[in-house]
């Protein structure tokens, strides 16, 4: 079994505030720790439940937050970017389960640190109308390539926001969100038992279902955070302004969806 993992940083247990996120910030340094146990946890478990290759992906922000040197040796490792697929790098339609850890809720879902790619430019992405976080995003992608969404961590928003989504997953609720950047968390050796076992449980089910491949066309509504990332988004000659905060894509795949998503938010940095 080959199992594929996009790691976060903000769905971790311990994790509430932007300051823990960014690197430069002494607590970044602890949280980045947090990161990499969790990750180690999941790695455990997908082992003890028979998986015998495990990729994992580093997706957050900068994407060298896992630190190599203490990640478990069973897993390889992606560090960095601008990548291919930014946080499914490396996916491909030979992985038998793709995991999400440490993720968090949508643009303006109501969850811990919640947001979409980037918390600047996006006040919310709707796909074909209806809002959408990283999870709904890139297990979309997952299922055009026919892996089955096999495990999500992160608060209890994210579960709410995506259980109905991918019915077949395991959902590890490692922290109830109190607020955008409070929670009640579980104690972080009660949180990395809970993953390895939900992980294991997720590698050792044998009836995962070849999931639905999303039918497109489908609509990218990017909705701004200021009406000056509109204005810069406009220039791309496929880009369609939609009003002053929000400017679509039409796209015949989800992974053109992310190739619009991920070049808007580095192009998001020009204005800030």
């Amino acid at each position: 079994m080959r199992v594929y993992i996009s790691a976060d940083i903000e769905g971790v247990a311990g994790v509430v505030s932007p300051a823990q996120c960014q690197a430069g910030h002494a607590e970044y340094e602890k949280a980045r720790v947090l990161m990499t146990h969790e990750v180690n946890a999941v790695v455990e478990g997908l082992l003890e439940g028979g998986a015998a290759e495990i990729l994992v992906n580093d997706s957050h922000g900068p994407m060298t937050n896992l630190l190599p040197d203490l990640l478990h040796p069973a897993a390889d490792l992606v560090l960095g970017k601008p990548k291919p697929m930014n946080m499914a790098c490396g996916l491909d339609a030979g992985f038998d389960l793709f995991c999400m850890i440490g993720h968090h809720s949508r643009a303006s879902g109501g969850g811990v640190l919640s947001h979409t790619t980037n918390g600047f430019a996006f006040h919310e992405i709707r796909i074909n109308g209806v809002p959408s976080g990283e999870p709904a995003i890139y297990g979309a992608y997952a299922a055009e390539l026919g892996v089955p969404v096999g495990l999500i961590s992160g608060d209890d928003r994210t579960q709410s926001e995506n259980r109905s989504l991918f019915p077949q997953a395991q959902f590890a609720v490692v922290k109830h969100a109190i607020g955008e950047r409070a929670a009640r968390q579980l104690s972080v050796a009660r949180a990395r038992a809970l993953l390895r076992e939900s992980a294991r449980v997720a590698a050792s089910r044998g009836d995962y279902a070849a999931p639905p491949v999303p039918q497109g066309p489908f609509r990218a509504e990017f909705v701004v955070s200021r009406a000056v990332l509109a204005d810069q988004f406009e220039v791309l000659p496929p880009a369609i302004r939609v009003d002053p905060m929000t400017v679509a894509f039409d796209c015949a795949t989800m992974a053109e969806v992310i190739g619009w998503m991920t070049a808007l938010s580095a192009m998001s940095f020009a204005v800030r």
